[in-house]
């Protein structure tokens, strides 16, 4: 299981946005989140929680397949090469509606219906 430390923990406290990959039937299907929601909830180790609204097809995705990516970067932090940072985050997710963590979400961010809960398993630097 790989943590989310060190450059790779700069660069999601920097991000503006998360790109989030879930696969289908009719293939991968890409939606968005904030970067500060994603601090707002706190970022864990092995663990990001995201607000979720309407996300369907996200869901119905990882009901089938749980896999899931994240995509996020920013330019304030030093990349290998140049300013600017990337990490593909990888791992498992699932959509949940009830309990502690949804009522945290909800609690935080009122338009949510429930959390998107990731467990990290692997991390890779881009750019």
């Amino acid at each position: 299981m790989a943590r989310i430390e060190g450059n790779c923990l700069e660069v999601c406290e920097a991000a503006e946005f998360v790109a989030i990959v879930t696969h289908g039937d009719d293939g991968p299907h890409v939606v968005g989140n904030w970067g500060d929601y994603m601090r707002k909830l706190g970022i864990e180790a092995d663990t990001i929680v995201l607000p979720v609204g309407i996300y369907r097809k996200t869901e119905e995705n990882l009901r089938k397949n749980g896999r899931i990516q994240l995509l996020v970067a920013s330019r304030k932090v030093q990349g290998t090469r140049s300013p600017g940072q990337g990490y593909l985050i990888t791992g498992s997710a699932k959509i949940v509606s009830t309990g502690e963590v949804a009522d945290t979400v909800k609690a935080a961010f009122p338009w949510a219906r429930g959390a998107l809960v990731i467990t990290v398993e692997d991390i890779q630097a881009q750019l």
